[in-house]
Formats: structure tokens, sequence, C-alpha cells
């Protein structure tokens, strides 16, 4: 298979992910890229534990993930790369150097200084520029937080506003 989708959830690995998504990609593996918890044990293994036992999941920093993303991209296996932030997605695929072709925004909740684009996604500014600056690097980026929903398009997400 390949790598099935590159996901950015700020509840990183949780149900939606396993079950919503897992299921349906049959995902065999994960790719948590996040520099703290690739350097923390306990919080490993609080994630390991949301994981079914025939799925792998690797936790690893952006530079690792960098170097290692062309063997998850032909691993037989489906897998997910997942972040938990618009900044670590940014960074992983400038690093790719064009290897991603599609970013996933499955959730970026509610925190001050944010809007409300839709349920499940606020932006700053900055979160938003990011975004842009993913899709300036090649990646096509849309909303979407389960498979049997629509995907918006970083276009439709960025001219919506529910806070008006």
């Amino acid at each position: 298979m390949t790598v099935a989708l590159y996901r950015i959830d700020d509840r990183l690995i949780h149900g939606q992910v396993i079950v919503g998504w897992g299921q349906p990609l049959e995902l065999r593996f994960i790719v948590l890229v996040d520099d703290e918890v690739a350097g923390s044990e306990w919080e490993q293994e609080l994630y390991r534990m949301g994981v079914p036992p025939d799925m792998t999941v690797h936790f690893q920093s952006v530079s690792d993930a960098a170097n290692t993303l062309s063997a998850y991209q032909d691993d037989s296996r489906a897998g997910i790369v997942l972040t938990g932030d618009i900044d670590t997605m940014t960074r992983l695929v400038a690093a790719a150097h064009g290897s991603i072709a599609a970013v996933n925004i499955g959730g970026v909740h509610h925190s001050p200084g944010r809007t409300a684009r839709l349920r499940y996604v606020f932006l700053t500014a900055a979160e938003e520029t990011g975004l842009r600056n993913i899709a300036k690097l090649g990646a096509a980026v849309s909303a979407q937080d389960v498979p049997s929903a629509r995907p918006v398009t970083l276009d439709e997400l960025l001219a919506t506003s529910l806070d008006a």
C-alpha cells in the first residue's frame, strides 16, 4: 500500500484515527511525528495503549521522520503519518522535498486566538499561513474529519468562518 494519509490532528492517536480512519484504510502502522513525544517514553506508552496489537506505532522527530519517510512510503502495508500541529507538518512537508502529495486537516481545536473555520478546525493567522505554505510546497491541503465526510479544500476552508 504505502502511506495512505498524512494528517494533522491535535489529539494525535485517538479513536477517530484508529477506528474512523484505521478500519476503512486498513491501517497497519502509524508514524507519530512530534519532537517532544519522540523523546518521552511515558508519552509513547500512553499513545500505544490506544492502538490495537496488530498496528505498529513509530515515534519520530521531524528530522528522523524526514530521513525515513521513503521507507514508510515503500512499506507494503497501509499507514498514516500523524502530526499534532500545522508547524510540525509544514516542517515535514518541506523536508520531504515533494514526496508528500496531500495533507489532511483532521482536528485543530479551539484555543484563544483561533477563528472557527469548521466545527473541528480553528486557526490563527499564523496557522493559516502555515497551511498556505504546505500548499506552496506542492501538497494538496484539505480538511476532513472522517472518511465519509466531504473533503473541504484549503481555499474553501480559509473562506469559511463560523465566528461571524
